[in-house]
C-alpha cells in the first residue's frame, strides 16, 4: 500500500482511508468488522469518521460510527497501529447534537465537549486528525445552492477563536494534527494566516468531495494544497455511487442510498446523466469497471493525500482494492480532461 506524508507532520497514511458514514444505520456492525479487518490486512490502517456519523444523521445513531470503531480498535487491540481520524461538527440546527440543545457551533466550549466524547466513543485517549466537518460561518454546502455566490455578512466564530480551542487540545495531547472540512480557499488560508501569526496549531488536511464530477477543488485549492501542504482527503470518489451508473435513466437500486434514505440530489443536476455516460464509456474504453476508472482518477491526483471510500458490502470492497491496480496513463487523462472540457463540474 502507497503510503504519503499527511501535511507537515511525520505521518505517512495509505493512499486509500476507509471511511465509516454508514455504520450503524445502512452497514451494521458485523459487517462492520468484516470491512475494518479486511482493510487493516491490506494496509489501509486510516480510518475517518465524525461525532455526528452515521449518515442521514439523526438524535438515535448520532456517534454509532465512532462507537463502532471504538469497539473494534479495542477487540482487536490495533490502536497504535490505526490513524484516527474524526470531525466535530460545524454550525447547525441539531440540536440533540449538544447537551444544552440549540445550535452546533464551533465554540471552545461545544468543541471542548465533542472532543471529550468523541474520545470516549472511539476508547482512546487521542484523536491523530481532529477535523472541523464544516465551517461556522454561513455559507453554502454539499452542492446545496447552485445560483451563483451568496455573501454573507455573519462571520461566525472567530476563526482564531477556534484554532485556540483545538490548540489547548493539542497541547493537552487529547488531539495530535487538526484538519478543515468542507472548506473554502479563502477559509484554509485565513487558519493558516492565524496560525502563522499566532503560533497556533496548522491545519494539515482538507477534506472536500472530489471526483469526476465535481473537480470545482481544482479551481483554488489544489494549489492550496500543494504549495502549503494542505493535501486533500477527498471524499465520495464515486459520486455517492452515481459514477457506477447505476441511477441512471432513473435507476433506483434496493439496498441503494438513494433507495434507502433519497439524498442524491447532488448528483441529479441537468448535465449530470450526460457526463455519466461519457464517463462510463471511457472507462469501458480502458477495459476498466468504472468504480475502479473513478478512483484511481482520484488516487492519482498529485495533490491528493488519501481517497476516502465507503462500501456497502465486501464485493463493494473488492473493487475498491481493485483500483489499486489500474495503471492511471496520460491517454485516460486526454480522454478524461477532454470530457471534463466540454462538461465541467456538473456536480459541484
Amino acid at each position: 500500500m502507497e503510503k504519503r506524508r499527511l501535511g507537515r507532520t511525520d505521518l505517512d497514511v495509505p493512499a486509500l482511508c476507509l471511511g465509516t458514514m454508514m455504520y450503524g444505520d445502512q452497514i451494521s456492525e458485523a459487517d462492520a468488522v468484516l470491512q475494518m479487518d479486511a482493510c487493516f490486512d491490506r494496509g489501509i490502517n486510516f480510518l475517518d469518521t465524525a461525532e455526528m456519523y452515521t449518515v442521514p444523521p439523526k438524535p438515535e445513531t448520532q456517534g454509532e460510527s465512532e462507537r463502532i470503531v471504538g469497539r473494534w480498535m479495542a477487540s482487536r487491540e490495533v490502536r497504535d497501529k490505526v490513524i484516527l481520524a474524526t470531525k466535530v461538527a460545524g454550525r447547525s440546527p441539531a440540536a440533540y447534537m449538544r447537551p444544552e440543545g440549540g445550535e452546533t457551533r464551533l465554540t471552545p466550549e461545544q468543541i471542548r465537549f465533542a472532543v471529550e466524547r468523541s474520545l470516549e466513543n472511539l476508547q482512546t485517549d487521542y484523536i491523530d486528525l481532529y477535523q472541523l466537518h464544516w465551517p461556522d460561518r454561513p455559507m453554502p454546502l454539499f452542492g446545496g445552492v447552485r445560483t451563483g455566490y451568496v455573501h454573507y455578512q455573519d462571520k461566525g466564530v472567530p476563526i482564531e477563536e477556534t484554532l485556540s480551542a483545538l490548540g489547548d487540545l493539542v497541547k493537552e495531547g487529547k488531539v495530535r494534527h487538526v484538519g478543515l472540512s468542507n472548506e473554502t480557499p479563502y477559509g484554509v488560508m485565513q487558519f493558516l494566516k492565524a496560525s502563522d501569526e499566532q503560533q497556533l496549531p496548522r491545519v494539515i488536511s482538507i477534506q472536500n468531495a472530489y471526483n469526476l464530477l465535481n473537480r470545482s477543488f481544482e479551481m483554488g485549492l489544489a494549489e492550496i494544497a500543494l504549495e502549503e501542504q494542505v493535501g486533500l482527503l477527498a471524499y465520495s470518489p464515486i459520486g455517492q455511487g452515481a459514477l457506477t451508473g447505476k441511477y441512471l435513466d432513473g435507476g433506483n437500486p434496493p439496498g441503494s442510498r438513494k433507495a434507502l434514505f433519497n439524498r442524491l440530489q447532488r448528483y441529479e443536476t441537468p448535465m449530470a446523466d450526460e457526463a455519466i455516460r461519457g464517463y462510463l464509456t471511457i472507462a469501458e474504453k480502458f477495459g476498466a469497471d468504472p468504480t475502479v476508472f473513478a478512483m484511481q482518477f482520484v488516487t492519482t491526483r498529485p495533490f491528493v493525500t488519501s481517497n476516502i471510500f465507503g462500501a456497502r458490502n465486501m464485493d463493494q470492497l473488492d473493487v475498491i482494492f481493485a483500483s489499486l491496480d489500474l495503471k492511471w496513463t496520460d491517454e485516460m487523462d486526454a480522454a478524461v480532461n477532454e470530457l471534463h472540457g466540454r462538461i465541467q463540474n456538473p456536480c459541484p
